[in-house]
Parts: C-alpha cells; sequence; structure tokens
C-alpha cells in the first residue's frame, strides 16, 4: 500500500500520481483530500503519511509540497522513516537501493510531470539491496 499526500502547494503532481496508480491498478490511499483554494500546513500532511508508514512497515509513502525540503524534513522526524527528496529518477533508485527510502519526496515547483513519471518509475521499481547497506541504514537508529 502507498499513502499520499500533498499541501497546497502539490495538488497538481498529487493528482497526477493518484491517476499514475489509478491506470496502473495500483494500491494508493490519499490522507488528505484537499480542494483547489484550500490551504494547508506541510507539517500536517508529512506527519500523516509517516504516522501511516511507521504503523505499516510493508507500506511506503509519496508526500509533494512546492520544494519537497519542508515534507521531507517534517517526515524524518520520525523513526523508522526514511523519506528521500529526489528530483530526478537517479535519486529515486538510489533512495530505494542503498537507503531503504520509505517516503518519496517530490517539490511541484522544482520537476515537471514527466520527470515525476520516471522519478516514480524508479521509486517503485526499485528494491533495496540490502547487504553492507542494512548495516549503515541501522546507524541512523542508533
Amino acid at each position: 500500500m502507498y499513502y499520499i499526500a500533498s499541501d497546497h502547494a502539490g495538488l497538481v503532481v498529487k493528482n497526477f500520481i493518484l491517476e499514475y496508480f489509478s491506470e496502473r491498478n495500483l494500491a494508493i490511499k490519499d490522507l488528505y483530500k484537499l480542494e483547489k483554494d484550500s490551504k494547508v500546513d506541510y507539517p500536517d500532511i508529512a506527519f500523516l503519511v509517516a504516522k501511516e508508514v511507521q504503523k505499516d512497515k510493508d507500506s511506503r509513502g509519496i508526500l509533494i509540497c512546492g520544494s519537497g525540503i519542508g515534507v521531507s524534513i517534517g517526515a524524518n522526524r520520525f523513526k523508522d522513516i526514511r523519506a528521500a527528496l529526489c528530483t530526478d529518477s537517479y535519486m529515486a533508485k538510489m533512495a530505494r537501493m542503498h537507503n531503504d527510502a520509505n517516503i518519496l519526496c517530490l517539490g511541484e515547483r522544482v520537476s515537471g510531470l514527466g520527470v515525476i513519471e520516471s522519478i516514480l518509475e524508479a521509486f517503485l521499481n526499485t528494491s533495496f539491496e540490502g547487504g553492507r547497506h542494512t548495516l549503515r541504514v541501522n546507524k541512523l537508529y542508533n
């Protein structure tokens, strides 16, 4: 299961991602339904997704704000959360492969929809490599 949320600055990308998942029959739950002219603070949506991913270890999350920075900072406050701000597919692939990232953070004002699609594909289709990387990831929580 994927959990998704965005603040008001990430609504276009969130809707794009929801459609992307729907077209591929992938499970995703929108944790904060936002109307076009409403506002929400990025920490609030970051906390929603982080708490769900924290409870369900097999799940992943996607967070979007204007730059992606705020949601990544907010989500990374939670134990066992590895939220990665990715601006290209290589970053998304490495975030999954070497860091076992479980939340993808995106910036609507930073990346176009074509780039977002390539980032999604890399994040969704890359597995954690384990091995020496497991030791490094575990050091984050000691």
